[in-house]
C-alpha cells in the first residue's frame, strides 16, 4: 500500500520558517515527480512546487509565483522523502499543505492527508 505522510506543519508568526516533510512508503519514488500543493479555507487546491527527476539530477524544479524565492523544494532519495522549506511566511500562506507523487508533473497518482500551516500576523 502506497502512502505519503506529511509532517512539520504548525503555527508560526509572519516572517518565520517551517520545513514540511513528506515521507513515502510502499514504493520507491526516486524517479517520480513530487509536488506540494496547498488548499486555503474556501478555496481550491493550488500548486506550490514540484521536483522532477531529469534522468541525471533533480534539475527540473518549479514554483508558483507566490512562493518563488521564499520556498525551496528538495528531496532525499535515500529516505524516500521530499521536503518543502518555507521561509518569510505570510498570513496568506495559511493553508493545508499536501504532497503528491506521480509519473509526471500534473499526473499525480498519490496524495498525502495534508498538514496544516497557520501563519499569524
Amino acid at each position: 500500500q502506497v502512502q505519503l505522510v506529511e509532517s512539520g506543519g504548525g503555527l508560526v508568526q509572519a516572517g518565520g520558517s517551517l520545513r514540511l516533510s513528506c515521507a513515502a512508503s510502499g514504493r520507491t519514488f526516486s524517479t517520480y515527480a513530487m509536488g506540494w500543493f496547498l488548499q486555503a479555507p474556501g478555496k481550491e487546491r493550488e500548486f506550490v512546487a514540484a521536483i522532477v527527476w531529469s534522468g541525471i539530477s533533480w534539475s527540473d524544479i518549479s514554483y508558483a509565483g507566490s512562493v518563488k524565492g521564499r520556498f525551496t523544494i528538495s528531496r532525499d532519495n535515500a529516505k524516500n522523502t521530499v521536503y518543502l522549506q518555507m521561509a518569510s511566511l505570510k498570513p496568506e500562506d495559511t493553508a493545508v499543505y499536501y504532497c503528491a507523487g506521480g509519473p509526471t508533473v500534473g499526473s499525480y497518482d498519490y496524495w498525502g492527508q495534508g498538514t496544516q500551516v497557520t501563519v499569524s500576523s
